[in-house]
């Protein structure tokens, strides 16, 4: 039996329901990591070990507070919220981008890198099957991590990889399944301290990205001017420290942005968008913020 729906050679059929096609249509449904046992693990990534280096703390009653808050951010904006089931031993299930990415064709299964993060992808596949969500393919490959991934506007997509959260051969491998359906895939390498891609760039709207322009590589700004994407540049200390860059757009001109991210907001705004700007500083200190946390799972069609 044929666990994914992909077609060998493309020509993959999409679901009615569910899948995205951009990372700005307008979005209904997310799935969102569960709060219960996260714990900032400094070995993990370079922010956590600068929390625990210049002596922040972990503040578990803070960051139930703020998970809630921004809930109700996607609530507030019409967005159906679906939460995985929280497992014991796995501190940054949180982080439910990474586990698995969505496409127009159904959910892509990741591998994680980090040994205490393997098994997140035991409960992110319990859940695609529960609820009859197709599932496009797993990953067999290697390490390769949802942070790294966007289905950035119809027929396009980009992958970054580090050689460390993802490594190229397991890029390589989502690549060619993406060519055969006829999409265009940038794949692009980066230094392992900038953790992820979504930490160095984002979309916010229809032709429209935040990246720190200070910390890609000239090649990533060219390739995105030359699909006449504009840039909102974010300064590096908001990006690579405050993970300002990690963002949701919602589509319908409204984005999800990290309260910490003071000059993006401004920014954002005077460009006409509808900005939601929960504060999530102490879940960002342990190396994750809002697109970490959210794997969209239904937007609509950004297909002209």
């Amino acid at each position: 039996m044929q666990l994914g729906t992909r077609v060998a050679g493309g020509g993959t059929p999409r679901p009615h329901t569910w899948g995205v096609d951009s990372e700005y249509g307008r979005l209904h449904d997310v799935l969102v990591g569960p709060i219960d046992n996260y714990t900032w693990q400094p070995e993990s990534n370079a922010v956590a070990a600068r929390s625990q280096r210049i002596g922040l703390a972990f503040d578990r009653k803070a960051a139930l507070t703020q998970y809630a808050e921004m809930i109700r951010a996607y609530e507030e904006a019409g967005v159906t919220v679906h939460r995985l089931p929280a497992e014991p031993g796995l501190p940054y299930q949180l982080f439910a981008r990474d586990s698995s990415v969505m496409t127009p064709w159904g959910a892509i299964i990741m591998q994680l890198a980090k040994p205490f993060r393997r098994g997140e992808y035991a409960g992110c596949l319990r859940f695609y099957l529960e609820r009859g969500i197709p599932l496009y393919d797993l990953v067999t490959a290697g390490n390769i991590e949802g942070g790294d991934f966007m289905v950035l506007e119809p027929g396009v997509a980009v992958c970054g990889y580090s050689g460390d959260r993802s490594v190229e051969p397991a890029v390589r491998e989502v690549k060619g399944w993406f060519e055969a359906e006829g999409w265009e895939f940038m794949t692009y390498a980066f230094d392992p301290f900038l953790l992820h891609l979504d930490c160095q760039m984002s979309m916010l709207a229809p032709g429209l990205a935040a990246v720190c322009v200070e910390a890609v590589e000239d090649e990533l700004v060219r390739w995105l001017r030359a699909r006449r994407i504009r840039i909102i540049e974010v300064s590096y200390r908001e990006a690579v420290v405050e993970m300002g860059c990690n963002l949701m757009a919602l589509g319908a001109e409204r984005v999800l942005i990290p309260a910490s991210a003071r000059s993006l907001i401004a920014a954002c705004r005077a460009e006409g968008l509808t900005v939601y700007d929960p504060d999530v500083s102490m879940i960002a200190d342990g190396g994750g913020s809002i697109h970490c946390m959210c794997q969209p799972l239904r937007r609509d069609s950004a297909r002209a």
